[in-house]
């Protein structure tokens, strides 16, 4: 059973976190009221995961994302964000968060970007004392649209990219949940063709059609291809489906403050925070994308 500790100032926001959580069975849930407290909790409890407010009194969600990443940089956070802290969400995510939620859309988004982020964290860990020294790692892989071959891809990258030692504990984790998104979105909008539009208009149609075309010809027929080059000083990921792609020039900023609330950008956004570099080819079927050493 994994813990998580909720940080909100707010007792109402975080009873009503901590509900949607407890929800699923399998996660134990302890509280806090601001990053203080948080602190003073982690070494007492050691959660799995913390999931914070941004906005809050004595130590707001950015100090504290700041703060956890050097003192326990093996935990991963998670952001509550509300209208109007955009700016400070996209600060935190590059200062070590994991991920965020849009507090409008906890319902429907907490519980899936809490399972992600713990599948990233636990494939990491799983895997350090594996660890051997090596000078350059080169990898391929063909997938099929199959979303379970995801988490155990990751945590093979990650056992990689941890040998070069090119970052620490929380960027090993912020790498895969890049990675997660690039994967999921090659899947599901580039192969299957499933719009991020119809997942922030009806969540329930878009599964339902996601369902669909995994047994629909040509969808099901489609590959996902994905190389990885890693070495001491740097690690390059490129990941290409078979879909039509889409217009590389005619996309929104994920990075404008304006479009964080928007569940259809946030992969995209969270991609290029945790990511050095990032680029598509001409037809938007292929990413790629460059981590350098965090030191």
């Amino acid at each position: 059973m994994a813990t998580i500790l909720v940080v909100d100032d707010s007792a109402v926001d975080r009873r009503l976190a901590g509900s949607f959580l407890e929800k699923t069975g399998d996660i134990s849930v302890i509280y806090a009221t601001n990053g203080h407290e948080a602190l003073a909790a982690i070494p007492q409890h050691f959660p799995d995961l913390v999931l914070t407010d941004l906005q809050m009194p004595e130590m707001d969600g950015l100090e504290l994302t700041k703060e956890i990443r050097a003192r326990h940089p093996g935990v991963p956070v998670i952001l509550m964000t509300a209208f109007g802290s955009e700016e400070i969400a996209i600060q935190a995510l590059q200062r070590g968060a994991a991920s965020y939620v849009p507090k409008k859309e906890l319902a429907k988004e907490l519980a899936t970007t809490v399972d992600n982020v713990l599948a990233v964290a636990r494939a990491e860990r799983g895997h350090q004392r594996l660890l051997e020294r090596v000078t350059r790692i080169e990898h391929h892989f063909l997938l099929e649209n199959d979303a379970t071959l995801v988490s155990p891809l990751i945590g093979h990258l990650q056992e990689h990219l941890a040998r070069m030692r090119l970052c620490d504990e929380t960027g090993l984790i912020r790498v895969g949940i890049a990675l997660h998104e690039a994967l999921i979105n090659a899947i599901y909008h580039g192969n299957m063709e499933v719009s991020s539009d119809l997942k922030e208009k009806d969540d329930q149609a878009y599964r339902q059609l996601v369902e669909e075309r995994t047994q629909q010809s040509p969808f099901r027929d489609r590959r996902v291809f994905v190389s990885a080059s890693v070495s001491s000083s740097k690690a390059t990921y490129v990941i290409r489906d078979q879909g039509k792609g889409f217009d590389v020039n005619n996309q929104p900023d994920p990075l404008d403050p304006g479009n964080v609330d928007k569940v259809s950008g946030r992969g995209l956004m969270l991609i290029r925070t945790f990511m050095d570099k990032v680029y598509h080819n001409e037809t938007g079927s292929e990413i790629t994308m460059v981590k350098h050493p965090d030191w």
